[in-house]
């Protein structure tokens, strides 16, 4: 496929620099791009490539002011990250567009159904009395289990595994490997040191504009529900333990874990490697730093934390400069004890 730039600002809601007739045929990084491409620029430390590059036309800030000439065209928009990503959006779909139908073999249950314009890879399996809406991609080794609820625009990548009642909203994305809804880790102790199973009855939500990323876990219930709110986005490798509750457009990052009955609050950051403890809540806005361990609530939106108790990031910084000293202070310490 090949537009013009002038489409191409159309389409973003932006203004043209340079030759709006220019073709492009490909999405291309600006350290990369090469004749026909179109790249972004929205770090500044990339900046210089905007003066070299070889793509046929750059997605630029309203704001940004040239230090010296460029050679390709200009699409000048209000955020150059989100109209790229636009765009990539946009090139996914008309790839995914290209594979429609079913492809043999693969099975769907008795009383299930769904929407037009679906695809249906090989191997992939749908139980019984499932409902999936219009527009699904469902890819190989796919399982889908009985009584699952599926919105339409929903794109399940290969060996993802849905288990029974699920209820998965319009325009989610689950990643390869994913798991949603496994046994929440659910184990009673009895009297001779011996674990015995409770059965987990309940099932997984997972809200619109959901993503869950590759080889994450989500697991069932123990009854109710584990909900992820709308908008939220779970990163590859991470754990989210039975009747959790994840607020609206949070984000999490990988390696991160969320222990069982814990509730976290709307447009939350929780970054990579992050332990949770189970039944505490996090305020929404809270942000949370790199391979954290959070021990108990946080109660007033917008805190930042960080460490391991975690608490507050910019106490946490400070103690980590004492910390990085204590040999010195060890020393200074044994040199004055000599003295007295």
């Amino acid at each position: 496929m090949e537009f013009t730039v002038q489409q191409i600002a159309e389409m973003l809601g932006g203004t043209v620099e340079g030759n709006p007739t220019s073709k492009i045929s490909t999405l291309a990084k600006i350290e990369e791009a090469g004749e026909k491409a179109l790249a972004f620029l929205s770090n500044p430390k990339y900046e210089p490539y905007l003066y070299t590059t070889e793509a046929s036309a750059v997605i630029v800030s309203h704001e940004l002011e040239l230090k010296q000439h460029v050679e390709t065209s200009l699409i000048r928009v209000a955020d150059p990250y989100t109209s790229f990503s636009r765009l990539l959006e946009e090139y996914q779909k008309a790839v995914m567009a290209f594979k429609t139908g079913v492809e043999e073999p693969a099975y769907m249950g008795k009383n299930s159904t769904i929407g037009d314009n679906f695809y249906r890879a090989a191997f992939s399996y749908i139980g019984q009395n499932c409902k999936i809406g219009a527009n699904a991609r469902i890819f190989p080794h796919v399982s889908i289990g009985d009584n699952v609820k599926i919105g339409d625009n929903v794109i399940i990548y290969a060996g993802a595994k849905i288990y029974s009642d699920t209820v998965i909203g319009n325009n989610c994305t689950i990643h390869a490997g994913a798991v949603i809804g496994s046994d929440g880790f659910g184990f009673a102790p009895q009297k001779d040191g011996t674990y015995k199973i409770i059965p987990q009855i309940g099932n997984v939500v997972l809200e619109d504009n959901v993503s869950i990323g590759a080889n994450a876990t989500i697991d069932c219930a123990t009854m109710g529900s584990t909900i992820i709110h709308e908008g939220t986005k779970i990163d590859n490798l991470v754990q989210i333990a039975h009747n959790v509750e994840i607020g609206k457009h949070t984000v999490i990052a990988a390696q991160s874990g969320v222990s069982g009955s814990s509730r976290i609050g709307n447009f939350c950051t929780v970054a990579g490697q992050v332990g949770i403890v189970g039944h505490i809540t996090i305020a929404d806005r809270t942000i949370i730093g790199a391979q954290s361990g959070v021990s108990k609530s946080i109660k007033e939106e917008g805190t930042i934390i960080q460490g391991s108790p975690a608490f507050d990031y910019k106490q946490n910084l400070r103690a980590l400069t004492v910390f990085r000293k204590l040999p010195e202070l060890q020393k200074d310490i044994e040199e004055l004890k000599e003295k007295l």
